[in-house]
């Protein structure tokens, strides 16, 4: 079993439905959620846009190898309605929902379609506050610093605020 950290995130459509939807295709296609953060809102990152993003991180097991893992997480962003990046010519873009890899165990490796761990982790507040709530020590394989010491070190300023969801109606 290899244990994975996912970046989930999204900035169109019905947000609290894709989140609901990505966890469900996750532990059907992927493997079962051990952990999940908090959702929270922040501002685009790399370009602009009105709509902020939902973001989270989740842990998940998976006895998928990371390449596998990639091709069916594609397949979940197609499912909730993202264009694949070729077809937009753009790198950063309004979506439903991006999924990262954050981390694959304490792996590092770069192929042509895959580097792990994400390359800007320790840049980016919407990752590392929700990581940071649910695996604070976590090393970094490469930078040899928890995510916290990440976070404390990041020179993102982004204003990063946590989403509070109404309570469920009773069913």
């Amino acid at each position: 079993m290899h244990k994975v950290f996912l970046g989930l995130g999204g900035n169109i459509g019905n947000k609290e439905e894709n989140f609901i939807r990505v966890h469900r295709l996750i532990a059907k296609m992927l493997g079962p959620i051990k952990q999940a953060s908090s959702l929270y809102e922040a501002p685009p990152w790399g370009f602009s846009s009105e709509d902020n993003f939902w973001n989270q991180v989740v842990e998940i097991e998976t006895v998928l190898e990371a390449e596998e893992l990639l091709w069916r997480i594609k397949e979940i962003e197609e499912m909730l309605g993202r264009k694949s990046a070729e077809a937009s010519n753009e790198r950063y873009t309004s979506r439903p929902m991006d999924i990262d890899i954050l981390y694959f165990d304490d792996a590092y490796f770069e192929t042509q379609s895959l580097t792990v761990p994400h390359p800007r982790i320790q840049d980016r507040l919407f990752v590392l506050v929700p990581l940071v709530e649910i695996a604070p020590e976590f090393k970094h394989p490469l930078l040899r610093m928890t995510n916290l010491t990440l976070l404390d070190n990041c020179k993102d300023k982004s204003i990063i605020r946590k989403v509070e969801l109404p309570p469920a109606a009773p069913s």
